[in-house]
């Protein structure tokens, strides 16, 4: 089939490249030349784990195209996918002025019959606001508007597309069923569903989806905080609750919050959606407030075991992107606790396997980035653990020692065994276990 994907932000490059993988013919549409040149040249501009296979396979064998051109996108594609940015304004509900633009853009260019997919993450009704636009000026005859919002887990988005748990496709046209059935049969030859249901519930299912999730993580950082208080450990708890099958293992690691490009605006969009319908999301309030305040308090922590002496004090920070597996900084936990520690005059030294440039553009001068984890380590007075890469959850302790100035840790992901930590005379404080109670400072 033809396809078009206009927008190649993580979302349309995930999705044009891995349709290109199952034969069709792909066209990827972007407003930014530069990038699009280096596409062109085989340069991924995002950094998730297996794409760029895919990516070089397709641009060989001439299925994965790159151009600035709406038109030839649009002329190209029998599907079009929109996938464009729906960040939060100023009064948290998405803002769609971009896929707007785009559906009024792309008018003069359809002559010949097109299923127009939004593959953003739009607010209920979005899909009947484009196609009020959009057959202002065209007949209905020509195209089909479809909601198939993306499931897509940042660090493990291929296998995600290649191998969803379900398709979510909301229509309203026979035609267009068809169309997206054939697209996507590949991709669920293992007997996992598409689903269609009618537009509005497919829009809706995306931020519920997404809204749950984040209220599972907070629900147990309130858990492991409360675990710290009463002398629990949440290690035990999460166990404990995760083995129940009407509740499930996922989502229920605490740490310092959730962040990224998708929980913090669609759960902030959706409570916004709810206002607007009369409704008081209170639930998603105290989801988001838990989810701010865990970041402070675990900034607290650091910024109270130091006390008066945080001025000038040198720590050592372990992680940067939001999660592992990604070099998205978007939201990320880790720049609202530097943010909090460089205003207590705290000099910072940081690494991250991947999120480094980003972090870079923005801080600039103001934190030391360094070129490994042991680098960031040299003559530090504490280590920070914030995202829980892989390759930081065996360190050299000896070696972490004979660099660091002093032997505390603070973990914010939970990586390290509170025995071993102890054991190795490290003064270390984790979220939710127990022995983070009743510790005497030691400066």
């Amino acid at each position: 089939m033809r396809i078009s994907v206009i927008g190649t932000g993580y979302v349309g490059l995930v999705t044009g490249t891995c349709f290109a993988e199952t034969g069709n013919q792909v066209v990827c549409v972007d407003v930014d030349a530069e990038k699009v040149a280096r596409m062109r040249q085989g340069e991924i501009p995002i950094y998730e784990p297996g794409l760029d296979v895919l990516f070089e396979r397709n641009i060989e064998q001439n299925r994965l195209h790159f151009t600035t051109s709406l038109e030839e996108g649009i002329r190209h594609g029998s599907i079009i996918f929109l996938a464009l940015p729906t960040p939060p304004g100023a009064d948290g509900s998405a803002d769609l002025s971009a896929l707007l633009h785009v559906a009024e853009a792309m008018i003069p260019f359809i002559d010949t019959y097109k299923v127009i997919v939004d593959k953003s993450t739009v607010p209920v009704g979005t899909a009947d606001q484009v196609k009020e636009l959009m057959s202002q000026k065209l007949s209905t005859d020509l195209f089909d508007i479809v909601s198939n919002p993306e499931f897509l887990r940042e660090g493990a988005a291929v296998d995600d597309f290649m191998k969803p748990d379900r398709v979510v496709i909301g229509i309203d046209s026979e035609r267009a069923k068809k169309r997206m059935d054939t697209l996507y049969q590949p991709f669920v030859r293992q007997g996992n569903p598409i689903l269609y249901m009618d537009i509005r519930s497919a829009e809706m299912t995306k931020y519920a989806a997404n809204a749950y999730l984040a209220t599972r993580i907070s629900f147990m950082n309130e858990i492991a905080n409360i675990c710290e208080q009463v002398g629990a450990n949440v290690d035990h708890v999460r166990r404990g609750i995760g083995t129940d099958t009407r509740i499930g293992k996922r989502f229920l690691f605490p740490g310092v919050g959730y962040g990224g490009s998708c929980f913090p605006k669609d759960v902030q969009a959706l409570a916004r959606i709810a206002e607007s319908s009369g409704y008081h999301f209170s639930i998603l309030s105290a989801v988001m407030e838990v989810n701010q305040n865990q970041r402070e308090r675990f900034a607290g922590k650091i910024i109270n075991y130091f006390g008066s002496k945080i001025d000038g004090t040198t720590i050592a920070i372990w992680g940067l992107a939001f999660k592992p597996n990604t070099d998205d900084i978007r939201e990320a936990p880790a720049l609202s606790i530097i943010d909090h520690l460089l205003n207590c005059g705290v000099r910072i030294q940081a690494y991250d396997p991947e999120a480094m440039e980003h972090v870079r553009k923005r801080y600039k001068d103001r934190i030391q980035l360094a070129d490994s984890a042991y680098e960031a380590l040299e003559g530090a007075d504490a280590l920070v653990v914030i995202t829980e890469w892989n390759a930081f959850r065996t360190p050299d302790f000896e070696r972490m020692e004979s660099l660091m100035k002093g032997k505390v840790v603070f973990d914010g992901r939970n990586v390290f065994d509170p025995d071993e930590m102890f054991s190795l005379g490290y003064h270390y404080e984790s979220i939710g276990r127990s022995e983070n109670l009743n510790l005497n400072k030691t400066t």
